[in-house]
């Protein structure tokens, strides 16, 4: 069986060969309506998706696939699956802006085991699998080492087609009104999964989002537990695949941020 160590080494390589192909492609790209902007996306990511499932089904043969997932899908219980989102932070892709990457994640029995994120235009890489740490360019992260919440700075997104998960939508505005008097500053830099991965690695303090989203979230959440984060839902319960949010802290700050952020919603109820 194809160990993690090799089975890291062909993901870092597919998603690289994936982020050379994404850099011949067109930017920014012109659509004046959504059907028109995500037909344009369909066409552009075809030779990439095409590129990873050969490279995957090499590393994994017979291994299911699928690409983003509706954020209200459910993840297979049982067996392995690649989650693939050729561009987290597509939006951003297509308007010509830098904040993307490469996302591949090998989820079995409904968790994620090794997964790889490459962000082609920053030239890194975050690499982790289950039990083996987690690593940016080769070298291992941790998360923040602050104690003091003012003196943070989180992040947080919301999943795609968000109008979908109204409740969620409502959420994401609350607690952004909640956290903003106890932190230093709360950004959203683009791709969901690559600011998980940050916040694993101390760039960033925490981050936080409300809504189901397991496809941008798998890789991140990976990443960040093995680098030593706290990862739970928005209940404090360790996340796992169909979860309503997630919060990405360090152990000192984890459960502090989640006192503000479920004091807010008992606020509102």
């Amino acid at each position: 069986m194809t160990t993690y160590e090799n089975l890291l080494t062909g993901m870092e390589a597919a998603a690289r060969e994936a982020g050379e192909l994404l850099g011949t492609l067109p930017r920014p790209v012109a659509a004046a309506t959504f059907d028109g902007y995500a037909r344009a996306w369909r066409e552009l990511e075809a030779p990439v998706v095409a590129v990873l499932r050969d490279r995957l089904a090499v590393l994994r043969p017979h291994v299911g696939w699928t690409e983003e997932l509706d954020s209200l899908a459910a993840l297979p219980a049982d067996g392995e699956v690649w989650c693939v989102d050729v561009v987290d932070g597509a939006v951003q892709f297509m308007q010509g802006l830098p904040q993307f990457c490469v996302s591949l994640t090998l989820v079995r029995d409904g968790r994620p085991v090794a997964a790889v994120l490459h962000a082609p235009l920053f030239g890194e890489t975050y690499l982790a699998a289950h039990g083996l740490g987690a690593t940016r360019d080769g070298r291992p992260v941790r998360p923040s080492v602050k104690i003091d919440t003012a003196a943070t700075v989180v992040a947080t997104s919301q999943p795609p087609l968000i109008a979908r998960q109204p409740e969620a939508a409502h959420e994401a505005g609350r607690s952004l009104t909640a956290v903003l008097p106890h932190v230093g500053a709360v950004r959203n830099l683009g791709p969901t999964s690559w600011q998980i991965a940050d916040a694993a690695a101390g760039r960033l303090d925490a981050f936080w989002q409300y809504g189901r989203d397991d496809t941008n979230l798998l890789a991140g959440v990976l990443i960040a537990r093995e680098a030593g984060a706290v990862v739970t839902d928005l209940n404090g319960t360790p996340w796992s695949a169909g979860a309503d949010g997630i919060l990405v802290a360090s152990t000192q700050l984890h459960g502090r941020l989640l006192d503000v952020l479920t004091e807010g919603a008992a606020s509102r109820r």
